[in-house]
């Protein structure tokens, strides 16, 4: 009977969808700025009128509370710069083996160092085009939505490039950053945290989040 719950237990686990992993997993692949450094170590500072950052990402910039752009701001590239990508991912959960994708944005033009707040998903910058996220190819921006447990860290990036890339509505994460690699002149990150919506319905027989200080 020992035998039985034991493999109980372990299909269970390994049943376990990777987006539901507990959080601060170790990722076996890094984040986009960590895996593809620029080729001089130039440096972008990027900010959010949202948040800080460190800081906490507002509940309405995620999916529990409508999901709107937060804004994302960056300093210029240096000279050579034709154009910006920007990455949002969720170190602290992994799908196949690498962090959650929520956001891919690419040929920003150069002239453009700004993303409004609240920007909708037809309002990217003309010239510039969705990549993919978790969900698919060409998506518009993708809120976290924090399983109950710990804060999660989002990372936002903004990578400068000496090229524009080959736009394509099929376009994977593996083609976006390999098309990428070899033309950073310069990137940078700010970091919000998020949690679970403690007023967000949950499925019955759901236990309650544990209370946080």
């Amino acid at each position: 009977m020992k035998a039985i719950f034991a493999a109980l237990a372990v299909a269970a686990l390994c049943a376990t969808p990777d987006f539901a992993q507990p959080a601060f997993a170790q990722s076996a692949r890094p984040n986009a700025l960590a895996e593809f450094p620029p080729k001089e170590g130039a440096h972008l500072t990027v900010t959010s009128p949202a948040f800080p950052d460190g800081g906490d990402i507002p509940f309405e910039n995620t999916q529990y509370r409508g999901n709107t752009f937060p804004g994302l701001s960056w300093s210029a590239g240096p000279s050579g710069t034709q154009s910006y990508v920007v990455i949002m991912q969720d170190t602290d959960a992994q799908r196949n083996g690498q962090p959650i994708l929520h956001w891919t944005l690419y040929n920003v033009p150069v002239g453009v160092t700004k993303l409004e707040p609240g920007m909708p998903p037809s309002g990217n910058p003309p010239g510039s085009s969705y990549g993919p996220n978790v969900r698919g190819e060409a998506q518009p921006y993708m809120g976290p939505r924090t399983p109950p447990g710990p804060k999660h860290h989002y990372h936002l990036q903004v990578f400068a490039l000496d090229t524009m890339l080959t736009a394509d509505p099929a376009m994977n994460y593996d083609g976006l950053t390999g098309a990428m690699r070899d033309h950073i002149l310069a990137s940078g990150e700010v970091v919000g945290l998020a949690q679970a919506d403690p007023d967000a319905p949950r499925p019955m027989n759901a236990p309650a989040p544990t209370p946080r200080p």
